[in-house]
């Protein structure tokens, strides 16, 4: 479990107070198939900005609109690549990404909107971050970016309205599972609290992310469930286009696929593989073994719990990677840490 020790630089929270507020307008552009807490964590800082006369907007870097979260505050308002017109922009804010090039096409159409001309406030919890940021504020044994981001907001002195409050505990919900990880320490829990008193809702927060699912979503996860194989101690299961064609489903609508498939019994290591014309983009999980270890070897990073990486090439190489992994899976198995789920 992550031990509540960890503690935000105040001074690193008000030089990025100070670059966000100096900006004419301020981009957030979001990690590719973005989840609760990688969209809720910037639309709570767009809040909290606009209390500042900052102008900020969240951007959806791959262009896939994730349908599950618009019942959060502000959703209406976030900007999708490829959809929407790109403002212009002085500022970049990359919450909860811990590597530039997740950023999906908002990066792969041009790699230099994120080479630094343009200042990079970067917020994050990822063990894997590599500090790309003119402020750089990442704390590893944080639950989800959204608790670090309560903490910036404190040191701020932002007002904690019911539309910061609600994005931050979704968050914190999405990372942590309803509070269910081993990443869920007793601050978590009680920075959880703190936002009900803000006046947060916990149950459309529940509902959103854990109950109510669409029909393409047990079509896609019937097809993923069937296809379920075993390399040594990894359980993992492959995705194509064609199947979430076939099931008018979306990437995000897959990602809690993995989650279940961790802990099946005699697993160290469960894997999603979601293929692509290129190869593969691969999502871990791991109850007791460090999965961010094993993805940095293949150039991706994450938690120790929870990491990705993509591989490029044929069935060969897929079948390379997947044995590799089993070896690496069944030699780095570990007490249980304290990375977070997401």
């Amino acid at each position: 479990m992550s031990g509540p020790g960890w503690k935000i630089d105040p001074e690193a929270a008000r030089d990025a107070l100070r670059v966000l507020r100096e900006a004419r307008f301020v981009l957030m552009p979001t990690h590719q198939n973005v989840d609760a807490d990688g969209l809720s964590s910037p639309l709570a800082l767009v809040h909290a900005l606009r209390q500042l006369g900052v102008d900020a907007v969240p951007l959806i870097g791959d262009g896939v609109v994730p349908q599950n979260l618009s019942f959060l505050p502000g959703f209406e308002n976030v900007l999708v690549y490829g959809r929407d017109e790109l403002p212009e922009y002085d500022v970049l804010c990359l919450v909860d990404c811990a590597d530039r090039k997740r950023l999906g096409a908002f990066y792969t159409d041009d790699p230099d909107r994120v080479n630094g001309s343009v200042p990079i406030v970067n917020i994050d919890h990822h063990v894997t971050n590599d500090r790309f940021g003119v402020v750089n504020i990442v704390e590893s044994h944080a639950a989800s970016a959204s608790e670090v981001v309560t903490d910036m907001l404190a040191v701020w002195g932002s007002e904690l309205t019911r539309d910061i409050a609600q994005c931050l505990l979704a968050g914190i919900y999405g990372d942590t599972l309803g509070l269910r990880t081993e990443s869920t320490s007793s601050r978590t829990m009680r920075t959880a609290a703190d936002l009900v008193d803000a006046g947060a809702h916990p149950g459309p927060i529940v509902d959103a992310l854990f109950r109510l699912k669409p029909r393409s979503s047990v079509c896609l996860w019937e097809r993923a469930l069937r296809n379920v194989q075993w390399t040594g101690s990894l359980i993992w299961t492959e995705l194509t286009p064609d199947d979430f064609t076939a099931c008018g489903a979306s990437p995000v609508e897959a990602e809690g696929l993995v989650n279940f498939l961790t802990g099946t019994e005699g697993s160290h290591v469960a894997a999603i593989l979601y293929a692509n014309d290129r190869g593969w983009r691969v999502s871990m999980r791991s109850v007791d073994a460090n999965v961010a270890e094993i993805a940095a070897e293949f150039g991706g990073g994450g938690h120790p719990r929870a990491a990705g990486c993509t591989i490029v090439g044929d069935d060969s190489v897929k079948r390379h990677f997947l044995e590799r992994v089993s070896v690496l899976a069944s030699g780095a198995t570990e007490a249980p840490g304290d990375a977070p789920t997401s």
